[in-house]
């Protein structure tokens, strides 16, 4: 079968070109987003293993895999989730309104029964495990800020149980093309051409340097149910035959897979299960304190309007913070995706001098 050449819709260009140039302004986010698809893509596969085993292909350590390529100036990320047909491609990605996750969610009810029958009979508790319902892909249109920080954006992907794969390419110039191509493992890669700005000598924002991946995903990611790896590489001093080092000699390089993020929130374990000092020690690393919090605060809210809140009164007060650039607000989470650093709307005013997280399934 040949290439095939399509067009994306009026609708999708314009809202591709809105998106691109206004809706998101902070281009690194388009990290997250990706990070998400790939973390809804094995969501959707644990979910549909749970009555057909074969599916996982003997495969069931999920990941997530940054790849950057300094010299080819390019970022893939990979996952090793659920996989699109060609129909699904289209759909899911060649119509900006569309959701595959969105769709995915309107059979979860009725496909729960079965997920309970099955865990019965495995011998656990009847309850549902409830990430099948944890898509992050609902909040938005996640792919396209891709194209915020690339020239071109290939996607290589398989559906699980199924044998051909699909290679789906665009420039965004209102085209894209779809040929079928040979893949090995059942999932996704997104590769991304980066722009100038993003890759190179004089970036903006290195998008192939270890460091600034490992930054973002902590900053945005780092709560992601599934491990973020990448190899990082460095250089040790070479040594000579009597073990001692020789300035003489090249240096020996090493390259270690490292996972990027920490995978578990605290918010979201058990009250009961969480020592205090655990929650003294979440409060310095997550919002840059060096003493302990004088008093925090964890709960969580269920029924139509579902949150949970981590909050700490700091063991003293900000020195600026009756200075007019003080910024209060509490950090905004959404299945634990980091959204914004500062949201005011959370607080009254007179608790301005308050810490904290606020992680909502539904921001609307």
């Amino acid at each position: 079968m040949e290439k095939e050449k399509f067009e994306f819709q009026a609708e999708t260009k314009q809202l591709l070109n809105l998106m691109i140039n206004s809706i998101y302004t902070n281009h690194e986010i388009f990290l997250r987003e990706l990070i998400s698809n790939a973390s809804d893509a094995i969501d959707k596969l644990r979910f549909a293993s749970l009555t057909n085993s074969e599916l996982l292909e003997g495969d069931s350590e999920f990941v997530i895999r940054l790849t950057p390529d300094e010299k080819a100036k390019t970022l893939t990320i990979t996952d090793n989730g659920i996989g699109m047909t060609k129909e699904e491609v289209i759909k899911n990605i060649g119509t900006i309104a569309q959701s595959g996750t969105k769709e995915f969610l309107a059979k979860l009810e009725e496909a729960n029964k079965i997920a309970k029958k099955v865990e019965e009979e495995a011998g656990k508790d009847a309850k549902t495990d409830n990430t099948t319902k944890d898509l992050i892909g609902q909040f938005g249109v996640g792919f396209y800020s891709a194209f915020m920080v690339s020239d071109k954006v290939t996607l290589v992907t398989r559906k699980a149980g199924e044998k051909e794969g699909w290679k789906w390419e665009s420039a965004a110039d209102g085209t894209y093309t779809i040929e079928p191509c040979e893949v090995e493992k059942h999932g996704t890669s997104i590769t991304l051409q980066l722009g100038e700005a993003y890759a190179g000598e004089g970036a903006e924002q290195d998008m192939t340097s270890y460091w600034t991946l490992e930054s973002l995903v902590k900053k945005y990611s780092d709560y992601i149910r599934y491990p973020v790896k990448m190899e990082e590489t460095t250089e040790e001093p070479a040594r000579n035959d009597k073990g001692d080092i020789d300035d003489k000699l090249p240096p020996v390089k090493k390259t270690e897979d490292k996972t990027l993020n920490s995978q578990t929130p605290l918010w979201k374990r058990n009250k009961s299960s969480i020592k205090a000092e655990e929650y003294n020690e979440f409060f310095k690393h997550q919002f840059h304190e060096w003493e302990d919090p004088m008093w925090y605060y964890h709960t969580r809210a269920e029924g139509t309007v579902e949150y949970t809140a981590l909050l700490y009164i700091p063991g003293k007060a900000p020195a600026n913070l009756y200075f007019q650039e003080y910024e209060p607000g509490l950090q905004l989470f959404s299945r634990s995706v980091f959204i914004m650093e500062k949201c005011k709307d959370l607080l009254p005013d007179y608790l301005r001098f308050v810490k904290g997280l606020v992680d909502s399934p539904d921001l609307s």
